[in-house]
């Protein structure tokens, strides 16, 4: 009792925070464990900082027990930090702090303490502790005798980052805890008694574990911190991810044939009435085959019947070529009855 009341008076006495919110902070940030009380453990290199596996900072504590550790003289084997919190009846605060088990963590089916708030009595059960059995994480308040409130697994290589609220009452209906895991809220406000009678709490963090287990074990804490406000123990929220706008669509428009900007449009066609071809008057020749005969007149002066198929096109626009053919056979014929009497009576001028 003496022991207790010295680290209160010397608790007393450590100098204040900027924040008037937050009382206090055993972050392990000044590179070693003067931030806490004092240290219940075989030697030094069982409560180590280090710098190699951190969740915030640059620095950690790292928690290491083996068979046999029992700086104490009580039960179990041991190597804790100790800070006088302060817990008296009424009080509200926010503790917020983060775990890791390592991959090679040793699973064992008894009892492991993690983080506690002790009784200042020396021994039983604590009123408010986390521990593990098996692969799991429990929460349990009021001693061994009451039912575990919230349980997870170990989650060996991943941090747990913790945010605890609670009234410290020894009435079952003023006391209450709330608890954040990994930002989730995965406990509302359970009341219960989480004091006894008039004695103050404390806090205790490392590894005390059951006499029995063999394996060494290591376990890592960091960022513990003590507020009045939840603000000021709850990490912040991620940003949200802007999303970037999806791209216009562009028409594809590689199987639609190319239009040609300037149509062609064809001119009319005018409605033209066909010519009758003419008829020639029979002169007794033998019908053309299409070709121009060969003019057999030696003076080169074209008779009527080559006057009439020589060519020009029957389907002129003029009608006046067939109508001068005609006048031309006619005055052809004239002709030669002119000449036939004249040829018959020559040769009777001889005689």
């Amino acid at each position: 009792m003496k022991r207790l009341l010295t680290l209160v008076a010397a608790a007393s006495l450590m100098p204040a925070l900027a924040s008037a919110s937050i009382l206090w902070k055993g972050d392990f940030e000044t590179g070693n464990t003067s931030q806490w009380t004092r240290q219940q453990a075989v030697a030094n290199s069982r409560l180590q900082v280090v710098t190699d596996v951190v969740r915030d900072g640059r620095y950690a504590l790292k928690a290491t027990v083996k068979q046999g550790d029992d700086p104490i003289g009580a039960s179990g084997n041991r190597n804790e930090l100790l800070y006088v919190t302060h817990e008296t009846q009424g009080k509200e605060y926010y503790y917020k702090w983060s775990t890791l088990f390592p991959t090679n963590y040793p699973v064992n089916d008894s009892w492991q303490v993690i983080t506690q708030w002790h009784q200042e009595s020396c021994c039983g059960s604590p009123p408010l502790e986390f521990f593990v059995r098996g692969d799991k994480i429990n929460l349990r308040v009021g001693g061994n005798t009451t039912p575990v409130l919230w349980q997870t697994s170990i989650d060996k290589g991943n941090w747990h980052d913790f945010v605890l609220h609670v009234k410290w009452s020894s009435d079952k209906k003023a006391g209450f805890v709330e608890l954040w895991h990994n930002g989730e809220h995965v406990l509302p406000k359970t009341y219960g008694a989480n004091q006894f009678g008039k004695e103050l709490n404390y806090l205790k963090m490392g590894l005390y574990r059951d006499a029995a287990i063999k394996p060494e074990a290591s376990i890592f804490h960091d960022g513990f911190t003590m507020a009045t406000t939840l603000e000021d123990v709850m990490p912040p929220a991620p940003a949200p991810v802007e999303e970037t706008p999806a791209p216009t669509p562009v028409p594809d428009d590689t199987n639609i044939p190319a239009e040609d900007p300037t149509p062609v449009i064809a001119p009319p066609t005018p409605n033209t009435p066909e010519q009758p071809s003419p008829q020639l008057p029979t002169t007794g020749q033998p019908p053309t085959t299409g070709t121009t005969p060969v003019s057999k007149n030696p003076t080169g002066v074209p008779d009527a019947s080559e006057a009439a198929t020589g060519g020009c096109s029957a389907s002129g626009t003029s009608g006046t070529l067939p109508f001068a053919s005609a006048l031309l056979l006619l005055g052809a014929a004239a002709l030669r009855r002119r000449r036939a009497p004249a040829r018959a009576l020559a040769p009777r001028a001889k005689r």
